[in-house]
């Protein structure tokens, strides 16, 4: 069984940034593929960007460039990194744990002026 819990959303102004944080427990850490999806209202959710344990990388086209995820396996904790935010990435924000694909229970963003 693996809990996770995400933090560090908010409302931030467009231009801004936040630092999204998850914490994993009850798990193999170290092993497992982590990514961070998000769901904006009305519409599915979508992948944000991925981790592997290797620490190699993938990302949303819409994020490239703007977002970096990263990892702590002495934390059990995954980031995500979020710059030059725009009112469309406003969404609620899952942390994934894979294998098994374990969902967090999200934290929301809001980009607005």
């Amino acid at each position: 069984q693996v809990q996770l819990v995400e933090s560090g959303g908010g409302l931030v102004q467009p231009g801004g940034s936040l630092r999204l944080s998850c914490a994993a427990s009850g798990s193999i850490f170290s092993r497992a593929i982590m990514g961070w999806y998000r769901q904006a209202p009305g519409k599915q959710r979508e992948l944000v960007a991925t981790i592997t344990s290797g620490r190699t990388t993938n990302y949303a086209n819409s994020v490239k460039g703007r977002f970096t995820i990263s990892r702590d396996n002495a934390k059990n904790a995954v980031y995500l990194q979020m710059n030059s935010l725009k009112p469309e990435d406003t969404a609620v924000y899952y942390c994934n744990y894979n294998p098994g694909s374990y969902w967090g229970k999200g934290t929301l963003v809001t980009v607005s002026s």
